[in-house]
């Protein structure tokens, strides 16, 4: 046995290394047992940290989350429009950071307590800004869940930065659908540049938001 391996276990370093095999294997493959055989020890001393594999995902979440925003302060000079832009472009590049970020990210429930204060922030400067606590809630949320879901999308495609998956292919897309021309040209849209679309879908969802609430 060797020096890492003697090193206690602990919540912190069970996720780090979960982290760090979910790169190589993906989701699908992140297994207790694949995780144990990463630290050295049998599957079941994972279970005096985690009653089931979703509370090690929690974990995940809340480290990727503690990680997103370690030496990045909020801006109180932020306008409403600009925070949004800062927090759904920096949490879509966190989560690009692991392969099936997205995925372990939604649904998952913080463990800690890091996030509260980034939530007060928000909700603080947007009610400031004139929106209603329930109005804020929607704008911050609807932004949240957009880009969750255009990461889920998007590493699909490419599962890590500069990674395409194997067999996707745009231009035999296109040719199996050459009967549906709009369809087939839409592929680009689609399944490329997703930088620019990114940033373009989240433009409008900020625009929505000021024209439904009124909120320049």
């Amino acid at each position: 046995m060797n020096s890492e391996q003697r090193v206690p276990l602990d919540r912190k370093r069970v996720a780090d290394a979960a982290l760090t095999l979910l790169n190589e294997v993906g989701l699908a493959g992140l297994t207790l047992s694949a995780i144990g055989r990463e630290l050295g020890v049998k599957a079941p001393a994972l279970y005096w940290h985690f009653k089931d594999k979703q509370a090690l995902l929690d974990e995940m979440a809340t480290e990727m989350y503690r990680r997103m925003v370690a030496g990045t302060p909020l801006d109180p000079a932020d306008t409403w429009q600009e925070r949004l832009r800062k927090s759904n472009h920096g949490l879509r590049e966190a989560l690009r950071g692991y392969r099936d970020g997205a995925k372990v990210f939604s649904g998952s429930r913080f463990t800690g307590m890091e996030h509260a204060e980034q939530m007060e922030d928000n909700l603080r400067l947007f009610t400031a800004a004139g929106f209603t606590l329930a109005q804020a809630v929607r704008a911050t949320t609807t932004t949240y869940l957009y880009t969750l879901g255009f990461v889920t999308e998007e590493q699909g495609v490419e599962p890590l930065p500069d990674e395409r998956r194997e067999g996707f292919d745009i231009g035999e897309r296109a040719r199996m659908m050459a009967d549906f021309p709009l369809s087939a040209a839409a592929g680009t849209e689609i399944f490329a540049d997703y930088e620019q679309h990114f940033a373009e879908g989240l433009e409008l969802a900020i625009a929505g938001i000021a024209t439904r609430y009124g909120i320049g």
